[in-house]
């Protein structure tokens, strides 16, 4: 028996998969999984893994969009040999991808390609908002998370750089780096 497996993701705790979830119940999922993580990496996707693990020949793993899987090219074609290595196919609801055709396959990497603009794109705009506040000097980053004058201190009085890394709860680099300021 041939078994349709959903997977819905949203990037940020904020955002909800209900109706990814919805729309790919409607679509003819059995198996719906879900999760709240970034799609620029499959790193610690763990509803993703299990998944991919779980599907078997003739199993169709379902997404509502394209960019819901993966937002590079790599990782896209990584998912993608994966399911074809167990004789398993790619769908999305939203658009015409359907890896079981040449021209589903095709439709699939002409849209991970756009993805992976998309997100450097983003990332472009992103960079170049920061730059503008800094140079407006509304940004300034965000607060240390290091008590400079603190670590300085323990160091006068002879405390070793692990020692004030244990007390301040702090990772011994940034006691170097405290110190090197």
């Amino acid at each position: 028996m041939n078994t349709i497996i959903g997977y819905a993701r949203v990037s940020s705790d904020d955002q909800d998969c209900t109706v990814q979830e919805e729309a790919l119940r409607a679509a003819g999922c059995t198996i719906v999984r879900s999760e709240k993580k970034s799609g620029t990496t499959t790193e610690g996707r763990q509803e993703l893994d299990t998944l991919l693990s779980f599907v078997r020949t003739g199993d169709t793993l379902m997404v509502t969009r394209i960019d819901r899987l993966a937002r590079s090219v790599a990782d896209l074609e990584k998912i993608v040999a994966a399911l074809k290595a167990k004789g398993a196919y790619l769908r999305a609801t939203e658009q015409p991808i359907d890896t079981s055709t040449p021209a589903g396959l095709a439709f699939l990497q002409m849209l991970g390609v756009f993805a992976q603009f998309e997100t450097a794109i983003r990332k472009e705009r992103q960079m170049e908002g920061i730059a503008r506040a800094k140079a407006n000097g509304v940004y300034k980053g965000r607060k240390a998370s290091v008590d400079v004058a603190a670590v300085r201190t323990m160091r006068d009085g002879g405390i070793g750089p692990s020692d004030i890394a244990k007390r301040l709860g702090i990772g011994r680099a940034s006691v170097y780096r405290a110190l090197a300021v």
